[in-house]
């Protein structure tokens, strides 16, 4: 049977670590014959590379993660290429079913009324100075152009451009009568207090443990277990 290794930054706020303890017991559910294992790559243990390196047989390593970057790309890779029978699978994001948990954020912020004429959406990520980590957050933005009928732009909150407090700004400049921060990051902590501190008239909450982000979680894992099994 093959292991999932369900692989978060990590966070020093209570709250995030309870969100994402609640994510993966939520993988469970969905998941209910596969082993899953919690793992992270920063502030909190256990670490990705002890984890990977004691499991024994095949695993799958989902990243909790919102975007490629650099943990995808150097501490999860180098954990998953320490043995041959590891995977990496893409991280959360992009996925239609984000997109679908960050409208439903939206609705449970705006109300009733819903977006209205005069919005204008910022897609709020916490930014990395990774070039594929941008192409990731726009790939979000455009599925969520598809689904609104108001302006979506991107801002980071750190390690790329705009910051989110500019692109509030610039919205505003555009003609926006209302600017909503989508925030996208999982958990409450360091950068969704950026997101809402970006002077956005109304602010999102998290992702959270949306029963939709563990069936992403599962899609990622039981397409990586089909391709290993093909070949």
């Amino acid at each position: 049977m093959t292991t999932l290794v369900a692989c978060s930054h990590g966070t020093r706020s209570p709250v995030g670590r309870r969100v994402v303890a609640e994510i993966v017991e939520a993988v469970r559910v969905e998941l209910p014959d596969v082993a899953v294992l919690p793992t992270f790559v920063d502030v909190q243990e256990p670490e990705v590379g002890g984890v990977v390196a004691g499991v024994t047989g095949p695993l799958v390593v989902v990243p909790l993660l919102l975007s490629r970057g650099y943990h995808t790309k150097v501490d999860i890779a180098r954990a998953v290429g320490s043995r041959a029978d590891a995977v990496q699978t893409a991280p959360l994001g992009p996925h239609p079913l984000m997109s679908e948990v960050l409208l439903a954020r939206l609705a449970e912020t705006v109300g009733p009324a819903g977006v209205r004429p005069g919005d204008h959406l910022v897609l709020a990520a916490a930014g990395s100075s990774e070039a594929v980590a941008v192409v990731d957050v726009e790939a979000t933005a455009a599925d969520l152009r598809g689904r609104v009928s108001v302006p979506v732009s991107v801002g980071f909150a750190a390690g790329a451009t705009p910051r989110i407090a500019d692109a509030v700004a610039q919205a505003r400049a555009d003609g926006a009568e209302r600017v909503v921060c989508l925030s996208y990051v999982l958990a409450p902590g360091h950068f969704a207090d950026v997101v809402r501190g970006a002077g956005a008239d109304l602010t999102t909450a998290p992702l959270g443990a949306d029963p939709r982000i563990a069936r992403i979680v599962a899609d990622r894992f039981t397409a990586a277990v089909a391709a290993s099994a093909a070949g």
